[in-house]
Order: structure tokens, then sequence, then C-alpha cells
């Protein structure tokens, strides 16, 4: 970009955080365009942060989706909230994202209490309106949070509609600062390929199971060869106990050939090309509070060494 066309050009890094299930995710993929953040009705389904870029005439925006805000219970759980904590630190601007159609509560005012010693501007999107009839209830909502920070402003939006998110782009837009574009135009995500798919199957994990099942599951690509006519992709579900295994393999094995169905088919429309997947499923107690098998994962890989 020369240096005329810079401009009024903004670029910038804007962190995204909030309460899990507010919709966080489901904003990244509607704002980029495309699947880089899976969604589950399910607590804590974002682990890592996941980077979307977003291209636009004034300036280049740099979403960067976080773990929900939670009490850390496990290991795994406090290095998610360690990462919600980096990404306070580093970026040129915060995006909470609360879920407008529920009640205020202690939660979440401890949510905005862990942003209010940023020192960027932190805007307030209040997502699912289409959900919400009584719109006086939104404005409830915004008297709730305005004593609590001092916000750069309130955006209602509906993340699964669309509404509202152009307002919220200029208004993220007008708090940038000015500079050229970080990354080339046709840069949308650091996620790898692996990565993507590994997440794409332990979506599908989330959506078919329930109670302890989501949160001990984690997913690791152990292969994955490209030819002329496929990618051969061999994944590993790792759980915790054996009873959450004879879950997901089902009877009969139903239960993981239908996750597996499921998966194959999102991973050949995000490689544009023919998969062949196969799961296996295997336990290791702990997981979850183990610091040297978390340290020996390379979670932007999925891929690991077995650690004894």
């Amino acid at each position: 970009m020369a240096e005329n066309e810079t401009q009024g050009y903004v670029s910038g890094f804007v962190s995204i955080v909030g309460r899990p299930n507010s919709g966080k995710s489901t904003l990244l993929n509607a704002l980029t365009g495309m699947k880089l953040a899976i969604v589950a009705p399910k607590p804590q389904t974002t682990r890592a942060t996941v980077q979307g870029v977003v291209n636009l005439p004034q300036g280049q925006i740099i979403f960067l989706d976080t773990p929900g805000i939670h009490r850390p219970d496990t290991l795994i759980n406090r290095r998610m909230h360690d990462s919600v904590q980096a990404a306070l630190e580093e970026p040129d601007m915060l995006l909470m994202v609360a879920d407008a159609t529920r009640r205020f509560t202690d939660e979440d005012a401890e949510a905005v209490r862990m942003i209010a010693g940023a020192r960027t501007p932190v805007l307030l999107a209040l997502n699912k309106i289409d959900r919400i009839k009584n719109k006086g209830f939104l404005l409830e909502q915004i008297d709730r949070y305005r004593p609590l920070h001092d916000f750069a402003g309130y955006i209602p939006i509906s993340a699964l509609t669309g509404d509202g998110l152009d307002i919220l782009q200029e208004e993220i837009l007008k708090l940038l600062p000015p500079g050229p574009a970080l990354f080339p135009p046709d840069y949308v995500t650091d996620q790898p390929e692996r990565f993507l798919a590994s997440e794409l199957i332990r979506e599908k994990v989330l959506h078919h199971t329930r109670q302890e099942v989501p949160h001990a599951v984690a997913v690791m690509i152990e292969q994955w060869e490209d030819s002329a006519r496929m990618t051969t992709i061999h994944a590993v579900i790792l759980v915790e106990r054996d009873g959450q295994k004879a879950i997901l393999i089902g009877r009969g094995g139903e239960m993981l050939k239908q996750i597996g169905t499921e998966a194959r088919l999102e991973i050949e429309e995000m490689l544009g090309r023919k998969v062949f997947l196969q799961l296996f499923v295997k336990v290791r107690p702990g997981w979850r509070q183990d610091p040297r098998f978390l340290d020996a994962i390379d979670w932007r890989s999925m891929a690991g060494r077995e650690v004894e």
C-alpha cells in the first residue's frame, strides 16, 4: 500500500471478550464470513485464541476470539483464563460481547471488572437482539453496564442474523489507530488447517454429547496426508474415562460414525477437496489436570507426542 493510500486508513487488533455462550465465536464467524471458530451451546467451547482478519475500504481489523471469562476449576481452564488475560493486555481495543437476553448477574459484573484495567477503548456489543421482543429490556441491560465501566459505546447486534454488524464495524474503525494494513488482503486467519479440522471434529462431539463428556474431550491429529485425489486424516478423540469412550463410540459404533460423517463433510467444504477421515477414541485419565501432557500438545497444530 503506497504512502498516500494510507491517508485515513486504520488498522489494529481487537480482542473479543465476554462470558461463555455470549456469542463471541458466532460473531467472529459472521464478521469474517468464514467458520474460523466452532460454535456449540456448551460453556468453554473456545479453548484457544482464534484470529480472524476483516478487510474494509477504511481499514483492516484483526479480531482475536478468546475463551469465555469463567472461574477456572481445572488446569486447562486456568490456562484458558491466562490466555484471556493476555488478550486484555495487547490489543488496540476490546470488544466485550454480552448476551442481551440473559438477566445481568454477579458473573457479568465480574467479567466487567476483569476488563476494568484495560488501557484501551472498550465497546460493549449486546448480542442476540433477534430474540428480544421488549426493547425496554435491552435499555435496562445497558443501564446495568453503564456505571461499571466507561464504555466507548453500546452497540445492539445479532451475530446470528447480522443485524447491527455494519454499525459495529464502523464504531470499531473509529477507535483504531491510523496505519497501513498489517496483513495481505487475502489473509484471513493464523489457524492451520490441522487446528481447524480438529476443532470441527470437537464441535460435532459437543453437539452430540452432554453432561461431563464435552469438557473431557480433546482432539488430536495423528496423521495428515495430502495426495492428488484426497486428504487423509487420522484423528484421536481423547477422553478421561471408559464410560465417556463408550458414549462417544455408541451402540455398534453409530455415534462415532455420525460424528465422523458430519465432521468430514465440513472439513471437505473447508479444504475444497475429498477427505478420508478416520477417528479413534482413547482414554487418558485426568488429562485436563496433567501439566506434562498439556505442555506436550501443540494446540495450534493439534499434533502432540504421547507422554507417559
